[in-house]
C-alpha cells in the first residue's frame, strides 16, 4: 500500500480541513447505527495516515452512511465525521470519473 502525505491537504476541498482534528476516540463509531468495523472512524483514520487506496477499494461502505449527524453532534473534538464521508463521497466519484 502506498500512503499519500498529502492526502488530508487534497481532501480540504471536498470536506474541510478537520479530518486531522480527530484523535480516533471511537465515540462516533460507538453511536454510528452502521457500526461495523468501527465505520466511520476507520475512514477518517485513513485520511489522516494517507490511504488513499484503503478509501477507495472500501469505498461502498460510504454509501451505507445514512448522513444522520449523531457522530458530528457527539465529536468531543468538533471534527465532523459526517461532513468527512460526505467529502469522501465526493473525491471517489471525481476519481472514478477521471480514471
Amino acid at each position: 500500500m502506498i500512503l499519500d502525505t498529502d492526502f488530508a491537504d487534497e481532501m480540504k476541498q471536498y470536506s474541510g480541513d478537520t479530518a486531522l482534528e480527530c484523535f480516533n476516540c471511537g465515540t462516533c463509531a460507538a453511536l454510528c447505527p452502521l457500526f461495523h468495523d468501527n465505520f466511520p472512524r476507520r475512514m477518517i483514520r485513513y485520511v489522516q495516515v494517507g490511504a488513499k487506496e484503503r478509501i477507495l477499494e472500501n469505498a461502498n461502505e460510504l454509501w451505507r452512511c445514512l448522513h444522520c449527524g449523531l457522530c458530528t453532534h457527539t465529536c468531543p473534538r468538533e471534527a465532523d465525521p459526517g461532513e468527512i464521508i460526505l467529502g469522501l463521497k465526493q473525491m471517489v466519484v471525481e476519481t472514478r470519473r477521471r480514471s
